[in-house]
Formats: C-alpha cells, sequence, structure tokens
C-alpha cells in the first residue's frame, strides 16, 4: 500500500470531522474554563487520529467483505480496485484500534473512571458500525450516529481531558457504593457550544449516503436518503448546514463564546454556493467535497475566533 493509496483508503479529505472538533474543544476549555492540560490533550488527539483512521479503514474492508455488487467491490471498493490484500488491510487497521485503546486507558488513569465507559461506547459505535449480524450502517443511523459521536463526542471529550473531574462529571466508586456526579449547566452549555459540530459532522455522512444511495442499495444498505428520497434528503443537508448559524448566535448572545464568532457570518456566502453546487449534482469524486468544506469553512473561522477570545 503505496502512501498515495493509504491516503485515499482512509480518506484524508473528511478526517476534518475528526480533527476539527478536537481543536474546538482545546481551544474552548481554555477560553471558558481556563483548563489546558497539554499532556492529556496530545495522547487525546493521538488517540482520536487512530481511531479515525480505523474507522474509515475498517469501513472499507468490511464492505468489501459485505459486498452483493461484485461490480462494487471490484472497482469501486479501494481494495478491489487496488488489489490490496484486505487482510493486511485489516490488521492495519487493527493496529490503529490498538493504539486508541492503549491511549485511551491512559488516559482513563489520567483523569476519571467514567472516561472509560465514554470511550468504550465510542469504539462500540465504531467497531459495529460495519461489523456484527446487523451493522449499523445498514440502518438510517449514520447521520445520527457520526453527529453525536464524532461531531459532538470528539469535542466533548477533548474538553474533558482538559477540566477537573467535577467541572463536568465524573464518577465515584467506593465498594459497595458508587455515584456519578455532574454539573448540569456546563453540560447543557456543551450542548449548545457543539451543535455546529453535531450538524456539519452528520451533513458529511448524510452528502456521503446521498452520492452512494444507488450504490447503497445494490448492497442492501438503506441509509436515510433511501427512506425519505434523495428530494427530501437535500432540503435536510441545506437545512442543516444553515442552522449551525444559530446556536453560535445564541451562544455569543448568552456571552458563552466571544463576540467574535461573529465571524462564521464571512463564510455564508461561500457556504451556500457549495450548497448550490451539492444541490445540483451529487457526485462522490466532485461535488462532495463540499460538505468537509463547508466544516472546515465554518468552523476554522470559529477556531479563529476562540484564538481570538483567549488573546483578547
Amino acid at each position: 500500500m503505496t502512501v498515495k493509496i493509504f491516503l485515499q483508503f482512509i480518506r484524508l479529505n473528511a478526517k476534518a470531522a475528526s480533527v476539527v472538533p478536537y481543536f474546538m474543544g482545546v481551544l474552548f476549555s481554555i477560553y471558558y474554563f481556563q483548563a489546558f492540560n497539554w499532556v492529556n490533550s496530545l495522547i487525546y488527539l493521538i488517540a482520536q487520529v487512530a481511531i479515525a483512521l480505523f474507522v474509515t479503514g475498517f469501513n472499507n474492508v468490511q464492505d468489501y467483505y459485505l459486498a452483493v455488487d461484485l461490480h462494487y467491490r471490484d472497482t469501486y471498493n479501494i481494495i478491489g480496485r487496488e488489489h490490496l490484500s484486505p487482510r493486511r488491510s485489516l490488521r492495519l487497521m487493527l493496529g490503529m484500534l490498538a493504539t486508541a485503546i492503549i491511549l485511551g486507558l491512559v488516559l482513563v488513569s489520567r483523569t476519571n473512571l467514567l472516561l472509560l465507559f465514554m470511550g468504550a461506547a465510542a469504539i462500540g459505535v465504531a467497531i459495529f458500525y460495519t461489523y456484527g449480524p446487523v451493522p449499523f450502517s445498514r440502518f438510517p443511523l449514520g447521520e445520527l450516529l457520526s453527529g453525536t459521536v464524532e461531531g459532538f463526542g470528539v469535542f466533548f471529550l477533548a474538553v474533558y481531558v482538559n477540566v477537573a473531574t467535577p467541572v463536568l462529571m465524573g464518577f465515584t466508586w467506593a465498594w459497595p457504593h458508587f455515584a456519578i456526579v455532574g454539573n448540569l449547566q456546563h453540560i447543557l452549555i456543551m450542548i449548545l457550544v457543539g451543535l455546529p459540530n453535531i450538524f456539519l459532522v452528520a451533513n458529511i455522512m448524510l452528502a456521503d449516503n446521498i452520492c452512494d444511495l444507488d450504490q447503497d442499495v445494490r448492497n442492501q444498505r438503506y441509509t436515510v436518503p433511501y427512506y425519505i428520497g434523495k428530494a427530501r434528503a437535500l432540503k435536510v443537508y441545506d437545512w442543516l448546514a444553515l442552522l449551525s448559524y444559530l446556536p453560535v448566535l445564541v451562544s455569543v448572545g448568552l456571552q458563552i463564546l466571544p463576540i467574535y464568532q461573529l465571524l462564521v457570518v464571512l463564510a455564508l456566502p461561500k457556504i451556500i454556493k457549495n450548497i448550490k453546487t451539492f444541490n445540483a449534482v451529487q457526485v462522490k469524486e466532485t461535488t462532495f467535497n463540499t460538505a468537509p468544506q463547508n466544516l472546515m469553512l465554518f468552523q476554522g473561522l470559529q477556531l479563529i475566533a476562540l484564538i481570538l477570545g483567549i488573546v483578547f
């Protein structure tokens, strides 16, 4: 597997969905909670990148094995198209998974036992999205799972590994007693600030499923566009992109985020142009990239705004 093929194998163009919410979480922790643990942040970054690579690569392996349409398997799936060994590809991805798990256990020892349960749930979704007798990918769950786990979960955990346990939530255990404690106000603030992550990451999955609709049906994958139709799916795509502005405006109004967050308005013309481009034609090789572009534009400005808020 060459470097070029590996980058296609892990779909580098869509990895922003995993990395940007992480940096949002770290910067929001510094800005709002005045907390930053560089060791925990670095460990979590490596673990998150490893699990993100595992998810995409493992999905490619599973799609190869589960393919009903042999033409798709041999000419469109990257393993068949590039004549890769599915077993070696799987071993490579399991190495990524092992790296993420080991680093996750290190973080648990440095933070709180609750992180073990949250991390296990996220990894469970990553594995069983395309694995098992009833993979999640065969149902209309992709947008919900990606938005919740990859969009909000990464953002939440990036904050969680930086702040003291009582700031958000924690698990205490003294046999035979245990308790889960948390700060509901802070958790609600996290949800509000994390909504754009949820919307924009879910939109990447939705765009992917719209592009692959016919191919998915041939391979017995029935995603959201199959159930609601392509026309309605495109409308949902449009609204999710634009709704990302609402929680930012509310957060600025409540003085949760700095006034600099209004910089996201500068991205609106380009986002609208990208929406129109994708509505005109839905092709994985050409117009799909408008979805991750929207995330990078919107949240790139959010990152700049948080840095300005921290500095000034």
